[in-house]
């Protein structure tokens, strides 16, 4: 009977507690879920447009946004005719650089950080109006060499495609 008893009161309390969190949080301008308009529930997301000099980013880079809109969970992914907006994204620059050396050889580079830089927006499908902006929005990753620096970009790419996602979904998601 006892165990009973503070098993209630804990419930209350953990309760209590949870209703006192989103109080404080909404009076202090932050909100749990998704802040979009409720009118917008789908995303078209169109082949990423790549306009740095490394080949081939869009791939990765579209699949990562994809993946990063169904994990959230806040929007689904539709059909450019079935969708409430559409996003838009822009990939700017694409950056590798040098961030650990061996200790023997200073010229020798053991590890790099891949920055890739994009734009986006996020746009009603019915009437064009912006929901979401950003003229830069940036995804990193580190990777180490290992082989040839060609396979650590291969490593590391799909990484700093997946945290460029992250940002650019996060982004839309809490715009509002």
């Amino acid at each position: 009977m006892r165990n009973n008893t503070i098993a209630w009161v804990l419930l209350g309390v953990g309760l209590a507690a949870a209703a006192g969190l989103q109080c404080g949080c909404s009076s202090m301008g932050y909100n749990l879920g998704s802040m979009l308009p409720p009118e917008i529930q789908t995303i078209f997301v169109p082949t990423v447009v790549n306009k740095s000099m490394q080949p081939l980013l869009e791939a990765d880079t579209t699949q990562a946004i994809i993946q990063e809109i169904q994990r959230d969970g806040s929007l689904e992914i539709a059909s450019e005719q079935n969708a409430d907006s559409k996003l838009k994204v822009v990939i700017t620059n694409y950056r590798i650089v040098p961030i650990a050396f061996e200790t023997a050889r200073a010229t020798a580079t053991e590890e790099y950080r891949i920055f890739i830089t994009a734009s986006f927006v996020a746009t009603r499908a019915n009437d064009g109006s912006v929901i979401a902006e950003s003229a830069w929005v940036q995804g990193d990753a580190t990777t180490e060499l290992i082989g040839d620096l060609t396979a650590a970009k291969e490593k590391g790419l799909p990484l700093a495609a997946r945290d460029l996602a992250r940002n650019i979904v996060t982004s839309i998601v809490e715009y509002w």
